[in-house]
C-alpha cells in the first residue's frame, strides 16, 4: 500500500523520521568524511546498521517441511511392508497352518513387479530429461562396487535357472508360483543391475515425493528377498546339524528335520538331487547380492533432495604395485582357508573323535589368523596416531552407511562369542577340545573392534594433497625487507601449502634458505616430541613419504583377503557354533539355534562388508 495520506508509515519511515527532522531544510545529507586518526591515518568508519532478517528464511523452512515428511512417510511405508512380509516368513518358516510357500512366493512376486514398474518409470523419464545437468553424489555407487554386485548378480541368476530346472522335475507336486518366483526374479536382477549402473550416482531433485516411495520399496524389497534368502540357508544348515547329531548318536536331544522338500518324486533323481545342492552353494552369493543392492538403494534414498557439494572427492584409482607382501601373505590364508574347509567338512559328523579333531584344528588355525589381523590392525592404527591429518567430517550418507553397517553386523558375532564364553565358564564339565572356543571367542570380539576402528578412521581421513616425498621445498616470502623460509613439511594444511608452493615460483631464493629450513623444522620436530606426537623429522625411515603409503597398502590388502577368507568358513556350512555341542547343552537346542540363524546372517555380512570398505581404503590411500 502506498505511503500516503491514512496508510500507516512502514517501520523503515519512522525510524527515518527523526533524522529528517533534525536534518532542517536540506534535502540531500552532507557526505561523512572518514575522520583521522592522530598518525594521519583514516579510522575505521562507524558499522552500517544490521541487515533485516532475510524474508525468504521462514519459505524455505517452510518448502523443508513437506520434504522431512515425504521422508517420514516413506520410511513408515517401507518398515510397514517388511513387517508384513517378514511374519509371513516366520509364518512358513514355523508350518503355520493356512500359510504356504506358495503365498509368500506371490507376495514376493508382487513386490519384485512394483518394483520394475518402478525403476521402467525411472528409466524411461531419465532418458526423456538426459540433456539436462543434474547433480551426482560421486561417493555413491563406486565402480567396484557395481562390478562386485555385477558378479553377484550373475551367480543369482544361475541360481534362478537351478531353481527352475528343479520346478520342471518336481513339476507333478508344486504350485505354478515356484515356476514363475525365479523367472520374475531373474528379470527383476537384470534389470536392478542396469539400474544400479546407471543411476546409483542420482541426487533426484525432482517428484521427490514419490521417488522416495519408490526407492525405500525397492530398498525393503530387497531386504525381503535377502531375508528369504537367508531363511533358506540356515534351514539347509540346520538340516544338515540335525543329521550329523543323528550319526554321532545324541539321543537326549529332540531332532525333528525341517524338510520342505516336495511329496512326489523327481523324474531323474540324480538330476534333482545335484540341481538341490547346487542350489545350497550358490545361496550366499544370492545373499551378498541382495545386501548389497539394498545398501546402494539405500542411499539413493538418503540423497533424494540433498544438496550435494560441487567440490567432492576425486575418484579413487587401483593401485597394485608395492603390495607383494601383503598379497602373498593374504593369498596363502586364503588358500589355507580354503583346505581347512574342506577337511573341516570332510571330517566333521563322521565320528566323535574326527569331529573333535576337525574343530580343534579350525580353532587353531582360527585363533593364529586373528591374532595376525589384530596385530596388522593396530600397526595401522599406530601410523595414523603418528601421522596427524585432518578428518573428513562432511555429510556423505554412503560413508555414514558404511561405519554404522560395519558397528551394527559386528555385533551379531559378538552376540555369539559372549554366549560362548558364557557357556564354557558356566558349564559344569567342559570337553578338552572346547576350551580352544574361548581364546577363539575373546580373540573374535578384539579383532572386529580394531579392525572397525582402522576402517572407520581410514575412510574419514582426508586424502593427501601433496606428496610428502617433496620435503625440500624451500620458499621465500619478502615482507618488509625480512626473509621467512618455510617448507611444505612443516605446514599444517595441505591447501596452504598448495599456495605457498605456487607463490614460491616468483620469489627469490636467499643463501640462508637451508638454514631457515633446517631450524623451522627442527623446531617443529621439538614442539611435536614435547607434545608427545614426534615430527615429521622423528619419524622412523618407514613411515615417510610413499614408505607410509605402502605400509599402510600391505596391511590393507592383507585385512582384505582375510575377511575374504574368513568369510568363506561360515557361508559354505564350516560353523563350528553349531558342532561344538557346549552352547547347546548350556542354554538349550532350540534357544541356542535360534540365536546363531538370527546373528549369523549379520556376522557373514560382516566379513564381506568389512572387504568391500577395506578395498575403497586401498584405492584411497
Amino acid at each position: 500500500m502506498p505511503e500516503g495520506q491514512g496508510a500507516p508509515p512502514s517501520p523503515r519511515a519512522t525510524r527515518s523520521a527523526p533524522a529528517r527532522v533534525s536534518a532542517g531544510p536540506a534535502t540531500r545529507p552532507s557526505p561523512r568524511l572518514p575522520a583521522r586518526g592522530s598518525a594521519g591515518c583514516p579510522q575505521s568508519p562507524e558499522p552500517p546498521e544490521p541487515p533485516e532478517p532475510p524474508r525468504g528464511r521462514r519459505g524455505a523452512v517452510r518448502a523443508g517441511v513437506p520434504q522431512k515428511l515425504a521422508e517420514a512417510l516413506s520410511s513408515q511405508y517401507g518398515l510397514i511392508v517388511f513387517v508384513a512380509g517378514l511374519l509371513l516368513l516366520l509364518a512358513w518358516a514355523v508350518h503355520a497352518s493356512g500359510v504356504g510357500k506358495s503365498h509368500l512366493l506371490c507376495l514376493l512376486t508382487a513386490l519384485m513387479l512394483l518394483q520394475l514398474l518402478w525403476m521402467l518409470w525411472y528409466v524411461r523419464r531419465s532418458a526423456a530429461h538426459r540433456r539436462l545437468i543434474r547433480p551426482k553424489d560421486t561417493h555413491a555407487g563406486a565402480r567396484w562396487l557395481r562390478g562386485s554386485i555385477t558378479l553377484f548378480a550373475a551367480i543369482t541368476i544361475i541360481l534362478g535357472c537351478l531353481k527352475v530346472g528343479y520346478f520342471v522335475g518336481f513339476s507333478e507336486c508344486l504350485s505354478a508360483t515356484e515356476g514363475v518366483f525365479p523367472v520374475t526374479h531373474a528379470v527383476h536382477t537384470l534389470l536392478q543391475v542396469y539400474f544400479l549402473w546407471g543411476h546409483a550416482k542420482d541426487v533426484i531433485q525432482s517428484f521427490k515425493t514419490l521417488e522416495r516411495f519408490g526407492v525405500i520399496h525397492s530398498v525393503f524389497t530387497n531386504l525381503l528377498l535377502w531375508t528369504n534368502g537367508v531363511l533358506n540357508e540356515s534351514k539347509h544348515q540346520l538340516n544338515e546339524h540335525k543329521e550329523r547329531l543323528i550319526t554321532l548318536g545324541f539321543g537326549n536331544i529332540t531332532i525333528v528335520l525341517d524338510d520342505h522338500t516336495p511329496p512326489c518324486n523327481c523324474s531323474p533323481p540324480t538330476f534333482c538331487s545335484a540341481i538341490s545342492q547346487g542350489i545350497y552353494y550358490l545361496y550366499p552369493f544370492n545373499i551378498e547380492y541382495q545386501i548389497l543392492a539394498s545398501t546402494m538403494l539405500y542411499v539413493l534414498w538418503k540423497n533424494i533432495g540433498r544438496n550435494v557439494d560441487s567440490q567432492q572427492n576425486h575418484n579413487m584409482q587401483f593401485k597394485f604395485p608395492g603390495v607383494m607382501a601383503g598379497s602373498v601373505l593374504g593369498l596363502t590364508v586364503l588358500a589355507a582357508t580354503i583346505g581347512v574347509v574342506v577337511v573341516y567338512l570332510i571330517q566333521i559328523g563322521r565320528s566323535k573323535t574326527k569331529s573333535e579333531s576337525a574343530l580343534i584344528m579350525f580353532y587353531l588355525y582360527a585363533i593364529a589368523l586373528l591374532i595376525l589381523m589384530g596385530a596388522a590392525g593396530v600397526l595401522g592404527i599406530r601410523i595414523y596416531r603418528i601421522d596427524e591429518r585432518s578428518l573428513d567430517e562432511s555429510r556423505n550418507p554412503a560413508r555414514k552407511l558404511d561405519a554404522d553397517l560395519l558397528v551394527g553386523t559386528a555385533s551379531g558375532s559378538w552376540l555369539i562369542s559372549w554366549g560362548s564364553i558364557l557357556a564354557i565358564l558356566c558349564a559344569e564339565a567342559c570337553p578338552p577340545y572346547t576350551w580352544f572356543n574361548l581364546p577363539y571367542s575373546i580373540l573374535v570380539i578384539v579383532e572386529k573392534y580394531i579392525q572397525n576402528l582402522f576402517i572407520i578412521e581410514s575412510i574419514h581421513r582426508e586424502p593427501e594433497k601433496l606428496s610428502e616425498d617433496i620435503r625440500t621445498l624451500r620458499v621465500v616470502t619478502v615482507c618488509n625487507g625480512n626473509t621467512i623460509s618455510l617448507a611444505s613439511s612443516c605446514l599444517k594444511s595441505g591447501a596452504v601449502a598448495e599456495d605457498v608452493a605456487s607463490l614460491g615460483s616468483d620469489m627469490p631464493h636467499t643463501v640462508n634458505g637451508n638454514a631457515h629450513l633446517r631450524e623451522a623444522c627442527d623446531r617443529e620436530g621439538e614442539e611435536g616430541s614435547q607434545e608427545g606426537t614426534p615430527g615429521p623429522g622423528c619419524r622412523p625411515h618407514f613411515l615417510r613419504g610413499d614408505a607410509k603409503r605402502r605400509v599402510l597398502r600391505n596391511i590393507t590388502a592383507f585385512l582384505f583377503l582375510c575377511n575374504i577368507s574368513l568369510w568363506i568358513p561360515p557361508a559354505f556350512g564350516c560353523r563350528p557354533e553349531y558342532d561344538n555341542g557346549l552352547e547347546e547343552i548350556v542354554f538349550g537346542f532350540e534357544p541356542w539355534i535360534i540365536v546363531v540363524n538370527l546373528a549369523m546372517p549379520f556376522s557373514i555380512f560382516y566379513r564381506m562388508h568389512a572387504a568391500a570398505s577395506l578395498f575403497e581404503v586401498y584405492c584411497k590411500i
